[in-house]
């Protein structure tokens, strides 16, 4: 049997997100799982943590890799990652869901390619995306 090593990391700093949002960590916990699922990848759990006095983490373990969010609502802000091993399932999916469902006024993303060597280091395209 041979293995790959491929995977893409996409990593996004948003800004300009609605304040409620950012400070629900049952919201953003279904908003990922529904981002996993919507780019192919296989949930394995989740972990939540609700911060006071406000604040949020979601790290859902993916059979793939991981997806994970970290915010501060009284900035507005949240740092989202998503990584992937193989080809099959495409990490920017996921990303592009969840900046859908935050609706940030600005976004930042780079996406890494690993496993191939020297990491390459490339901006993705964002795209809006319908919800489930």
């Amino acid at each position: 049997m041979e293995y790959s090593t491929f995977g893409r990391h996409v990593a996004v700093d948003t800004w300009g997100v609605d304040f409620e949002l950012l400070n629900n960590a049952e919201y953003l916990q279904t908003q990922m799982v529904e981002a996993a699922e919507a780019c192919g990848a296989t949930v394995m759990s989740v972990q939540s943590k609700q911060f006071e006095p406000q604040g949020a983490t979601v790290l859902v373990l993916l059979s793939e890799s991981h997806l994970s969010i970290h915010t501060y609502p009284e900035r507005g802000f949240a740092a989202i990652d998503c990584y992937t091993c193989g080809e099959t399932v495409d990490p920017q999916l996921a990303i592009d869901y969840l900046v859908s469902a935050l609706k940030p006024e600005k976004c930042y993303a780079k996406k890494l390619v690993r496993g191939l060597g020297e990491l390459t280091v490339e901006t993705p395209e964002m795209k809006q995306v319908e919800l489930v």
